[in-house]
């Protein structure tokens, strides 16, 4: 079934936590949330002033804009800081792409977003170090940790990367079946949402119809649209790092027009 029909939490007691039941409430209309992923309060201010209800970070996209490589090469204070400064700077909720947490308890991780005004975050389930699968029981224990940490305020979006990593060799049955499984382990840790990053276009269908929650998908340059993927049934959609990459893409031809002036 689509998250749609699933309700969410009441919100709790906190400075975001208004900001968050906002957000947890855009995954549960009849159609897609659509996220724009950010990296500085510029971006974040053009499309909130275009008229969209909440904003996500990008951590390729921040640590390119901060000077790293992606892959949590980012310290996590220069992270956090610029997660801070984003969701100041707009009135609309900001969900932070935290990656897979920079190693911190659950604790300090949930006081570390709550500082930084963010109403929600992803929390991947794969190591950037080694790139393997973090085994999923323990995954499910550290976003219960966080759900407890953080109370109600957080909006929790868990990222499911069996496609993108390689699975155990003892690992039964195929990509999708093991997907589905983490995913609703996650969502009965408390997780709000789940994201099976880069699923196959085909996969969408009957990961949407396996999992019983709301379902994130991404919309790429010569990957499914947004009208494709709202078709589908997915509840929330962002971008990744596509966004900043066609953004500079755009800065690097007006810099050729530029240094062909000069010559």
């Amino acid at each position: 079934m689509t998250g749609q029909a699933k309700q969410g939490r009441p919100a709790g007691a906190g400075p975001t936590a208004g900001k968050a039941a906002q957000l947890l409430a855009l995954h549960h209309q009849p159609r897609p949330v659509v996220l724009p992923n950010v990296w500085d309060c510029a971006t974040a201010e053009a499309f909130a002033k275009a008229g969209f209800p909440a904003l996500a970070t990008s951590s390729g996209a921040l640590a390119a804009a901060l000077g790293y490589a992606d892959g949590e090469q980012t310290p996590a204070a220069e992270m956090f800081a610029a997660i801070g400064r984003i969701a100041r700077c707009v009135d609309v909720p900001v969900t932070a792409d935290v990656e897979a947490g920079y190693g911190l308890a659950a604790a300090e991780l949930a006081a570390a977003l709550a500082e930084a005004g963010a109403a929600g975050c992803n929390l991947e389930d794969s190591n950037p170090a080694t790139r393997s699968l973090t085994d999923p029981a323990s995954q499910a224990d550290y976003l219960a940790a966080v759900r407890d940490a953080a109370g109600p305020g957080l909006v929790i979006n868990a990222r499911v990367d069996v496609f993108i990593r390689r699975r155990p060799a003892s690992a039964a049955g195929d990509a999708v079946s093991a997907a589905i499984e983490r995913a609703s382990a996650y969502l009965k840790a408390g997780a709000d949402c789940v994201y099976p990053i880069i699923a196959p276009v085909d996969a969408l269908p009957r990961l949407v119809a396996g999992i019983d929650g709301p379902v994130n998908a991404m919309s790429m340059p010569r990957g499914p649209s947004v009208a494709e993927l709202t078709s589908i049934g997915v509840a929330r959609i962002t971008f990744g790092s596509s966004l900043h990459g066609q953004a500079m893409a755009a800065v690097a031809k007006l810099a050729r027009a530029l240094a062909a002036q000069s010559g």
